[in-house]
């Protein structure tokens, strides 16, 4: 597909965020599964959740313009995923793991915040503003949980995973 304009590259960024997110929920999901903290545990869980959520809301911004959601694979996401597989199977020991995991999940916050923040800046130079405003919702989402996962791994995790 040729991207000719601002309009068709926003499409194509909502796509891409759309592949991203089916891609992401299961991988969290599992690193919930194996994380042995309880509030490590929670928050993936949460966030595993609320990332089917912001699909949902993804694919509702694209049918109002007629796109098709499922057309694109993120292959940065998918390589992502990759890394934080390889995690799962080399990271020994809870408290590292958990350590470990945590690291992982917020090098794929990172990517979404990135990837929330263009498309939602498109949004807004296209004077989408109600796109915009969900786009954001995503946004702060992303950057509210990468906030929380910096805050408990310097006060809880990582001092474990040190003295583990």
């Amino acid at each position: 597909m040729e991207l000719t304009n601002l309009k068709d590259t926003y499409i194509s960024e909502l796509q891409e965020l759309v592949s991203a997110a089916g891609q992401l929920a299961e991988p969290l999901a599992r690193m919930a599964e194996v994380a042995s903290h309880p509030v490590l545990k929670q928050t993936l869980t949460q966030h595993s959740e609320e990332t089917l959520v912001q699909k949902k809301r993804v694919k509702s911004i694209l049918r109002q313009h007629d796109a098709d959601p499922e057309v694109h694979t993120d292959q940065a996401m998918q390589a992502l995923v990759a890394e934080v597989r390889k995690m799962l199977v080399i990271l020994r020991g809870n408290e590292l793991r958990d350590a470990g995991l945590t690291g992982s999940v917020q090098r794929l916050l990172h990517y979404e915040i990135a990837a929330y923040g263009t498309t939602a800046g498109f949004a807004g130079q296209l004077g989408l503003c109600e796109d915009q405003r969900l786009l954001h919702r995503s946004l702060e989402e992303a950057k509210r949980l990468d906030e929380a996962l910096t805050h408990f791994a310097k006060g809880t995790l990582n001092p474990y995973a040190l003295s583990a």
